[in-house]
């Protein structure tokens, strides 16, 4: 066990991969428990591809990854709010449009330049273990910001997700919370985005804390376990892709195993709830 979740972490490049993995899976957990409470998660699908051509241009330019995606991030948000300003366009016709256009001008941009597909598989996938120290203080920077925003109006953001009559009703500024948490998707799409590319971000967003959810009550402890199953997961995602490179000949792209573990971690504990869930109806029926 040593040798498998401990040795592999000697090493500057996997320790700031694991950093940066615990630190997306937190901050992922932390936001995602909103986003599924309030139904946001194509909102997330749609931003992890809008940023796209942000990162592309950023990459074509030798500029900051991070600001291109931030800049292409408040770009979507913009444009999703002029577009469903006119009732005849919905929410997600508007998110599909820009998607799609947004995604494609992306691959436009990477196509001029030479090495086309290794530059395209590497912003679309990532590379969790080209991580720098800049991008993990980053990352935790973008992290507090959010966090601490989310833990600041927690309530009044829980309530519009239950009640949205009520909380109008006591004057909370819906439009506000509503900016808050597209603002707060926003970021973590960015902050993710560098190190597992624009495709598996969604993944760290709402996979872990959805199997949080079948095990907790609340909204609170759905995001605390969230954040442990996706830090411990995702660790040991790191340590066997990185064993199974080194000692077995066997390339698994690290990355594409973190969220391949989190897919897993879902799906057992999923049968595991509906198990459970199935005795305890069983004696009810009975009686």
């Amino acid at each position: 066990m040593y040798r498998l979740l401990i040795e592999p972490y000697q090493s500057g490049f996997m320790l700031r991969a694991l950093l940066e993995v615990v630190l997306l899976g937190v901050i992922g957990a932390a936001i995602g428990i909103h986003v599924l409470l309030r139904r946001l998660t194509f909102l997330t699908e749609a931003l992890q591809h809008t940023v796209f051509p942000g990162i592309a241009i950023a990459f074509a330019l030798e500029q900051s990854l991070l600001l291109g995606a931030l800049v292409a991030a408040a770009a979507t948000v913009v444009g999703f709010v002029a577009l469903t300003r006119d009732a005849r366009v919905n929410a997600d016709a508007a998110l599909a449009v820009m998607t799609v256009g947004f995604f494609a001008l992306g691959v436009a941009v990477v196509s001029h330049r030479s090495g086309y597909a290794s530059d395209l598989s590497q912003l679309l996938f990532g590379r969790i273990l080209s991580v720098g120290s800049v991008e993990v203080i980053q990352t935790a920077i973008i992290g507090a910001l959010v966090i601490g925003a989310l833990i600041a109006f927690h309530k009044e953001l829980v309530l519009v997700a239950f009640d949205r009559v009520h909380a109008t009703a006591l004057g909370l500024p819906t439009a506000a919370l509503d900016l808050l948490i597209n603002a707060a998707v926003a970021l973590t799409v960015v902050a993710a985005v560098r190190a597992v590319g624009s495709v598996l971000v969604v993944a760290f967003v709402i996979t872990p804390v959805a199997a949080a959810r079948l095990l907790t009550k609340s909204v609170a402890a759905a995001a605390f376990v969230g954040a442990a199953l996706a830090s411990l997961v995702g660790w040991i995602a790191l340590s066997v892709s990185y064993d199974a490179a080194v000692n077995h000949d066997v390339r698994l792209a690290p990355g594409a195993s973190v969220v391949v573990a989190f897919e897993l971690l879902f799906v057992v504990v999923a049968i595991a709830a509906a198990v459970r869930n199935r005795r305890r109806r069983v004696p009810v029926a009975l009686a």
